[in-house]
């Protein structure tokens, strides 16, 4: 049987994120049942990582394994007739026998958007989060940089999976603002349960002087996740980027649809 990698994207809203759940619709199970169709045989995806539900996705990667024949370039076209539309297929390929979409991955980046302006953009309720408090960019700057580098990351993650380790390397830790629009990105080579977010309430946190950015690594040293910012919601979070030893990784350099 072929080895099938696939380049998806979806807005997360509808779903209980991307794990398969027992009484919850999800991103893995409507993919999974819309390949089922096309294949003609039972199909169970691998995920690149788990999302939470509303968590959003413009990069994601799932493989899967088929002795379907339909060609590769009509695959996405095939899914996607029996995808809802707040979830696409852009792109399959070949992988090598041992890729696996999570175990294959070599990093990824994962995005948050806040709304800062006074009055909230309807256009945008689940697509960033409204923040109607004035954020300081330059201190959000200077506490994402604190993060960036090797550090024991128990600190800014919530109770949930087991890990064999708390320890990641981010590989950056950016803030970036568009007009009321304020984009952080995060990449790392792993992400602990609501990490990503965790980090953003930090930012948060210290753009308005409950912490100092400088207090940072200390607070990673300590390991008290009630010493860091709050969890943000879901609906700003999108995974963007991930990367992954070639072929695959061709499937992912071109750009994502922007929001």
């Amino acid at each position: 049987m072929k080895n099938i990698a696939l380049r998806l994207s979806y807005d997360g809203s509808n779903y209980h994120g991307w794990q398969v759940q027992k009484n919850e619709i999800s991103v893995a199970e409507t993919l999974d049942r819309a390949l089922t169709k096309v294949c003609e045989h039972p199909v169970r995806t691998v995920g690149c990582g788990r999302t939470d539900a509303g968590v959003h996705a413009l990069r994601y990667c799932a493989n899967f394994r088929t002795d379907c024949r339909i060609p590769l370039d009509r695959l996405p076209l095939a899914v996607n007739a029996r995808l809802p539309a707040d979830i696409a297929v852009s792109a399959a390929i070949e992988a090598p026998e041992d890729f696996n979409a999570i175990g294959s991955c070599i990093k990824k980046e994962y995005i948050y958007k806040l709304f800062n302006s006074p009055i909230r953009d309807p256009f945008l309720d689940r697509r960033a989060c409204f923040y109607p408090q004035r954020l300081d960019l330059g201190r959000m700057a200077r506490a994402a940089a604190a993060f960036e580098g090797t550090h024991d990351f128990r600190a800014v993650r919530s109770v949930g999976t087991e890990t064999k380790t708390t320890v990641r390397t981010v590989h950056w830790c950016r803030v970036e603002k568009d007009g009321p629009l304020i984009t952080v990105s995060v990449c790392a080579d792993g992400f602990l349960y609501n990490m990503c977010r965790a980090i953003v309430g930090t930012l948060v946190y210290a753009s308005y002087g409950k912490l100092e950015p400088e207090e940072i690594p200390a607070l990673l040293e300590k390991g008290d996740r009630r010493l860091t910012g709050p969890t943000m919601p879901p609906q700003g979070l999108y995974l963007n980027r991930v990367w992954y030893p070639e072929p695959v990784n061709a499937l992912f350099e071109t750009d994502a649809l922007s929001l």
